[in-house]
């Protein structure tokens, strides 16, 4: 299974080329508000800029969430997939994510990275990689609260 990590963000210049790449490419869109990936400052333009992206948490917080199975674990791990046709807008998915990774376009409809790594090859400075994960992590496990199976 493959995981979308920003691995080498203290190359990035804030171009936010991935999430233009991402919601073009994935969520046919012209925003980078509706990409799956986001980049933030950390507090300046000096130091530096952060990923928001799914961490492909197991179990999927996000999935437990929501109330119509709209969105779901990936059968092969690493993140969640959307129905959109059963979303309903709610918000409880970008709710439950525990490092803010999904966001809600104006019309209420939730953006997430799919782990696909469409974005990878616009990053002008090759900060963002598919990594291969050899076993499910759970690296939101204390902070979103969900319960050990």
């Amino acid at each position: 299974m493959k995981v979308h990590r920003a691995l080498r963000m203290e190359r990035c210049i804030g171009c936010h080329s991935c999430s233009l790449a991402c919601a073009r490419l994935v969520y046919k869109s012209f925003s980078w508000n509706t990409a799956g990936i986001r980049i933030r400052s950390t507090g300046g333009v000096s130091s530096g800029f952060q990923a928001v992206l799914c961490l492909a948490c197991d179990p999927a917080p996000c999935a437990a969430a929501c109330p119509t199975g709209a969105m779901a674990p990936r059968k092969s791990g690493g993140g969640v997939l959307l129905k959109k046709s059963l979303c309903v807008q709610c918000g409880k998915c970008a709710a439950a994510c525990p490092v803010e990774a999904i966001n809600l376009d104006a019309g209420g409809n939730p953006n997430v990275c799919v782990h696909c790594g469409q974005c990878i090859p616009f990053c002008p400075h090759d900060c963002l990689e598919l990594v291969e994960a050899a076993a499910p992590a759970a690296p939101c496990l204390e902070s979103c609260h969900v319960a050990d199976k």
